[in-house]
């Protein structure tokens, strides 16, 4: 059982050093800031919407009709 544990981590090892095809630092880098700038721009659209049907529920709710 021990010798089938230390062949699986060798083979793992093994796969990982000689046949995954690892991103270079720049690829990371760039991949990293789009996913940062979809990240920003996706929580601004959120917070708008939410500032938007905040505001229309309460005026809703406050005066029961929607004035801006």
């Amino acid at each position: 059982m021990m010798k089938k544990i230390i062949n699986y981590v060798k083979n793992s090892y093994y796969e990982l050093v000689n046949k995954v095809s690892w991103p270079t630092r720049t690829e990371v880098i760039n991949s990293s800031v789009v996913v940062l700038t979809a990240s920003v721009i996706i929580a601004l659209v959120i917070l708008a919407m939410d500032l938007i049907f905040g505001n229309v529920i309460m005026s809703l709710i406050y005066t029961g009709s929607v004035n801006f």
